[in-house]
């Protein structure tokens, strides 16, 4: 009898899934905009906190105008406190949803002008993502407070990707911090003495500031960057433990 040739069936390999292309401008002009926007819509008196957390609040709403976020997540941020949403119902900014629950806070954007942004809903998510990415590193590299996490913030929006050289408009910049320019130059030194600011100088005659950030491990190399690959859970946090457990840790302490 002929020897039988068994054909080796050829390996099907599943087609691999196209990686979805952003739309319109990157992380940091997202953030920068908001950031302006929220600088021109809240009252000068609106603490950095609640700048932080409404930030998150207009990249993440919906087509509706809601935006629910989970308390968990909140608390890692140390932007959990009810006075923060009562800050921004004051504004008349939002409104807190009688629907929240333990688990998360359900609130509804007032401000229609919000509608107008440009970038598709994944686009704004992964712009909030890396704002939250930059505001929690720079608390994980020395636990500093909201207005140091925000200016943090500010000037890596305004830095170009990969050389970690930024300038800006000071004024501006005090605007969106919620904060008088006379008191920025004090944040500025202290954001040195924590190893995120390398240095910086301003211009008297132009109004501008110029400023270089630290780059010396990786998470301030996430600084500079801004790698939009590493996802939230994955963020480096004081105690090494990825942010994804203390938001499961903290959800497992919350009360009944």
């Amino acid at each position: 009898m002929p020897d039988t040739v068994l054909a080796r069936t050829p390996q099907q390999t599943a087609p691999r899934r196209r990686r979805r292309q952003p739309k319109g401008p990157g992380e940091r002009i997202r953030v920068r905009e908001i950031l302006s926007y929220l600088a021109a819509t809240l009252p000068e008196s609106t603490p950095a906190a609640a700048r932080l957390l409404a930030l998150q609040c207009a990249l993440r709403m919906n087509a509706s105008m809601r935006v629910r976020l989970a308390r968990g997540l909140l608390r890692s941020l140390r932007l959990d406190s009810p006075d923060l949403w009562h800050e921004l119902e004051q504004a008349g900014w939002l409104y807190v949803s009688p629907a929240s629950c333990a688990s998360e806070i359900t609130a509804e954007l007032l401000d229609v002008t919000l509608l107008d942004q440009a970038p598709a809903r994944p686009d704004r998510a992964q712009a909030a993502d890396w704002a939250l990415r930059i505001a929690y590193l720079a608390s994980a590299q020395a636990r500093v407070g909201p207005l140091l996490r925000l200016t943090a913030l500010s000037l890596t929006a305004h830095t170009a990707p990969g050389t970690g050289a930024g300038k800006a408009d000071l004024d501006q910049l005090a605007r969106a911090c919620g904060t008088p320019s006379t008191q920025l130059p004090d944040l500025f030194d202290q954001l040195v003495s924590t190893k995120i600011l390398a240095s910086w100088q301003t211009c008297h005659d132009m109004g501008d500031l110029t400023w270089h950030l630290w780059a010396r491990d990786r998470a301030a190399h996430l600084l500079v960057s801004g790698d939009a690959r590493t996802s939230p859970g994955e963020l480096l946090c004081p105690t090494s433990v990825p942010l994804k457990q203390m938001w499961r840790g903290h959800e497992q302490r919350s009360p009944t």
